[in-house]
């Protein structure tokens, strides 16, 4: 997908328990989708937090990920394998799309884009500890192909089924493991494809809902 951070990341909170203002711009971010936006449901207690958004040519906001549990730390850090986290990946069905320069068009967002998504995302917050920092770019670039293989191809063998209930519905995702933790995606009925990606939480126990009040994020 061609999208770029429209915000910056989710800061701490200030003196006094208010936010700092990178993060009421984060929040700013997705006030302004035309879509909603889903977490986990009410289910889970932990600590919620905000990513970037991502949008369009155009500055339309795309995507969005509302992370669950520990907020993982910087990639390869020793404590990173006892993060326990889950992250929910909010993709518009987009059937038509601006290209950059405006004199085309894009591929439709599609549960591809939300499984590619998850799958990045997921390795975003992954360092293998024996490569060294040289490597780093090429094992990046090269896993970051992969997933998007893998994204690509839902009906193939690395991926599995598994029902798990969106606004209390049972919903068919597609499911895969890695070494690094799981991906999953799917679609809902309110017209916007789900992603999921977490390292310490089974994916087999988790709900999505609709997050009604964003805004609370701040």
């Amino acid at each position: 997908m061609e999208t770029t951070s429209r915000v910056g990341a989710q800061a701490p909170a200030a003196e006094g328990g208010q936010r700092a203002p990178s993060a009421r711009r984060t929040v700013d971010g997705y006030l302004l989708a035309p879509f909603p936006w889903y977490g986990l449901d009410d289910a889970f207690t932990g600590p919620r937090w905000l990513t970037p958004v991502g949008t369009g040519a155009d500055g339309t906001v795309e995507h969005g990920s509302i992370g669950h549990g520990d907020e993982p730390s910087l990639r390869g850090e020793s404590t990173a394998d006892a993060e326990r986290f889950a992250v929910v990946v909010t993709v518009a069905a987009n059937p038509v799309r601006r290209s950059p320069d405006g004199t085309g068009v894009l591929e439709a967002t599609t549960v591809s884009s939300a499984a590619w998504l998850a799958g990045v995302g997921l390795l975003s917050r992954t360092w293998p500890g024996q490569i060294d920092h040289s490597l780093r770019d090429d094992w990046l670039e090269q896993q970051t192909e992969t997933a998007w293989e893998l994204a690509d191809d839902l009906d193939g063998a690395a991926w599995s089924t598994l029902s798990l209930p969106v606004d209390g519905e049972p919903t068919p995702f597609h499911y895969r493991e890695s070494e690094f933790g799981w991906v999953l995606a799917g679609s809902t009925r309110e017209g916007v494809h789900l992603g999921a990606y977490g390292r310490g939480m089974s994916a087999y126990g988790l709900g999505f809902a609709m997050i009604r009040d964003i805004g609370a994020y701040a």
